[in-house]
Formats: structure tokens, C-alpha cells, sequence
């Protein structure tokens, strides 16, 4: 990250503006014939218009001080913040502005761009190299799954779970499918776009019909940290109803679990507990704590988890066949990931480490998709490229 002294000698179009005495006219002129944040090259220059005492970037870049203070162009109400990032980065950010006394959160007015999470909206910046995939995107050609929502009484659990599933276009009881089984469902349907995703590499044949079924937790940060009767809820009780009914292949090399942050602590210490009976493991961006490698400001809830990772750490064991482990390189959980690898490896399993210039986001987790889940469940057209 740079200030505008680190940028001498380098013609960035906001210096067009600093290097001289803009008038109202001028900032009106510049602020119409660009789009912002300013992309150019490595550079990315955030802009912002109007009074206030100070304007800091609040992002989530782990490793970067967390918040950047913008500078004024004198004699004008204009603020600047010049970024120096690595190509193919994405970040999400809100504004700090501090006005009489007060600091208030913003959206970045200026930039169109946003991404949503359980708790509102972030605006979003990306350098050159990275770019929304086109198969995240509806495509009319590619032919719509169906939604069905159940509730599921569960005896480990103590009462109701709702479980949304997805059955694929052209779905037929005469055929049978692989099951995938996802943590924090209902969050990878509203911000990550997973209905859509599937929809899409379906129908292109990058992986088969799936059934998928959308899991929503009651208490999650109890029940997705390393909590036995979660793990039995799903390999004792939800599993086997829907190998019922449904025509499901029931093979583990069929049957996947997936989750990201809590829930791939949830994914992997269920197929620990089950080893062997979930064949396929897509985990994002896990919270996996160790006593020595732990995830910053854990508390209590962490407990359970890092005496779980120790467990496995101490003596590593073959869970499934294959794992599919992604995390952002501006994520705090970067180094669990990173140190967890190495052990699943050790342990004989099969596995495909990814990392991507993102933080700890729903479309970070988005934008993984189609490399984990062609990779678990390699369609016919996947199979011929690999």
C-alpha cells in the first residue's frame, strides 16, 4: 500500500488534480469522465466527495493496518487514497468518515460495485486480472434445478432442522445421483449464488447431476465446533433418509460434505468422527485452530475445535478420499489453512490446495466453486480435460 510520495514519477490521473489548484469545475469534469476506484495498472485510487474532518478505507486485508486514512486535495472537498495491490486481488471496503466528532460507515458512493453477507452490504474494488467468472452469472441456455424446502425432525439435534434440496434439471427417479451435503446453506444460496452455479456446470457437463442438500444450523457456533451430536445428525440420521428417498448412488466416493469458515470445522470434523463414510470434502477458509496455530481473538466457542486439530494433528487419519481446501491470502485464517494441509496429506489423502487474493467473503467462497466441485465430482466433459 502507497501514499502519493511512494507514487512520484508515475502519472496517475489523480495527480492531474493534485498537482495544480482545482476549482469546483475541475473536480465535476474529473469526477464525470471516470469510473471509481480509479484501476490503472497496479494502482487503485479510491475517491470520495464531501465535508468531513478525516476519511479513512476500512477494509479487510489481513496483515495491513485496518484502516487507511485518505488525503484532501486542497481547496476542494475531494479525498483520495492511492492502494498499491497485487494483480487479480479483490477486496471488500467501506468508507470511515469522520464529521464533527462523529465516525460513520459508508458505502462507497462513487463505486456501483457491492457484495452482500448476513451483515449488509461492501462496496468492492478489484485490480486488473481479476474479473466476476461468467459462469457465476445466469445463462439463459442452462436449464434451472428445482428448490424444495423440508423440515427434518432430528432426534441427535433434539428437535427440527430445515434442510433445503436441490434437484437437478431433468431430474428422474429411474437415475441415480451423488449427494452433496452443505453447511450454512441457505447463506451459499443468497450470497454466494450456488443455485445458479449449479445450474451452470450442469448443464455444461463439468459435473454430474447433483442432489444437494442446503443444511441450516440452530445453534451454529456450538453446533458446527467439532459437536458430536451434529455429526451424528448428519451421518446417522439426515444421510441415510435421504438415501431413502431419493435414488442416490450411497458410495462414499459419492457422498460430499462442504462448508466454509465454522462450517468446514463442521464438514471435517464430521467426516473425522465418520471416517471413511463421507468420500468428498470441500472445505473453505476453515476456522482451524491448533493450540499454537489459532485463529486471532478466538474465545471459548474455539475449544472444542483446537482440541479436535490437535487430536488430528497428533495422530493424522484418512477421513475421505478427497479434499478440496481454499482460502484468501488477506484472510487472519491463511496460516491455519496453510498448516493444515501438509497433515491431510501426511494422513493419504488426495488433496487439492487453492488460494486467491480475497478475503473472509461469500464470493470469495463463490468464485472457488467450480474447481472444487469438478474436481470432487468431475462431470463427463471435465473428465476429458483432466
Amino acid at each position: 500500500m502507497v501514499g502519493r510520495d511512494a507514487v512520484v514519477g508515475r502519472r496517475l490521473a489523480i495527480h492531474h488534480l493534485v498537482d495544480r489548484k482545482p476549482v469546483s469545475e475541475d473536480v465535476d469534469e474529473f469526477l464525470l469522465n471516470h469510473s471509481f476506484p480509479l484501476r490503472e495498472g497496479r494502482y487503485t485510487t479510491f475517491v470520495y466527495r464531501g465535508e468531513a474532518d478525516a476519511l479513512y478505507l476500512g477494509h479487510w486485508i489481513y496483515g495491513l493496518p485496518s484502516s487507511q486514512e485518505f488525503h484532501r486535495i486542497q481547496g476542494t472537498d475531494l479525498w483520495y487514497l492511492v492502494m498499491e495491490l497485487p494483480a487479480a486481488s479483490r477486496i471488500e471496503y467501506k468508507l470511515q468518515k469522520v464529521h464533527h466528532g462523529k465516525m460513520e460507515w459508508l458505502l462507497d458512493p462513487l463505486n456501483p460495485r457491492r457484495a452482500s453477507d448476513p451483515f449488509g452490504e461492501n462496496s468492492v474494488s478489484s485490480t486488473e486480472g481479476y474479473e466476476v467468472p461468467e459462469w457465476t452469472k445466469p445463462d439463459p441456455n442452462s436449464r434451472p434445478g428445482v428448490l424444495k424446502e423440508m423440515v427434518f425432525e432430528s432426534k441427535a439435534l433434539s428437535g427440527p432442522r430445515r434442510v433445503v434440496l436441490y434437484l437437478p434439471a431433468r431430474f428422474r427417479p429411474t437415475r441415480r445421483y451423488d449427494l452433496l451435503v452443505v453447511h450454512d446453506g441457505p447463506e451459499y444460496l443468497m450470497y454466494s449464488g450456488m443455485k445458479v452455479v449449479l445450474d451452470n456446470l450442469i448443464y455444461r457437463l463439468e459435473i454430474p447431476g447433483l442432489i444437494v442438500a442446503f443444511t441450516h444450523p440452530g445453534k451454529r457456533l456450538v453446533e458446527y465446533g467439532n459437536h458430536e451430536p451434529h455429526a451424528r445428525y448428519l451421518a446417522e440420521e439426515l444421510v441415510p433418509f435421504l438415501e431413502r428417498e431419493f435414488p442416490l448412488l450411497g458410495e462414499p466416493r459419492h457422498r460430499g460434505l462442504m462448508g466454509a469458515s465454522f462450517g468446514a470445522v463442521a464438514a471435517f470434523s464430521t467426516a473425522w468422527r465418520y471416517p471413511g463414510f463421507f468420500g468428498r470434502l470441500l472445505l473453505q477458509s476453515g476456522s482451524f485452530a491448533f493450540t499454537d496455530i489459532g485463529t486471532h481473538q478466538r474465545g471459548p466457542m474455539f475449544d472444542p475445535v483446537v482440541e479436535f486439530m490437535n487430536a488430528f494433528r497428533d495422530r493424522p487419519r484418512e477421513v475421505s478420499e478427497k479434499v478440496f481446501v481454499s482460502c484468501g491470502t488477506y484472510e487472519a485464517l491463511i496460516y491455519e489453512n496453510r498448516s493444515l494441509v501438509p497433515f491431510l496429506q501426511k494422513a493419504g489423502m488426495d488433496v487439492r490446495y487453492v488460494e486467491a487474493r480475497d478475503g473472509h467473503n461469500w464470493e470469495n467462497w463463490r468464485d472457488r466453486m467450480r474447481e472444487g466441485l469438478s474436481w470432487l465430482f468431475p462431470g463427463p466433459l471435465w473428465m476429458v480435460y483432466e
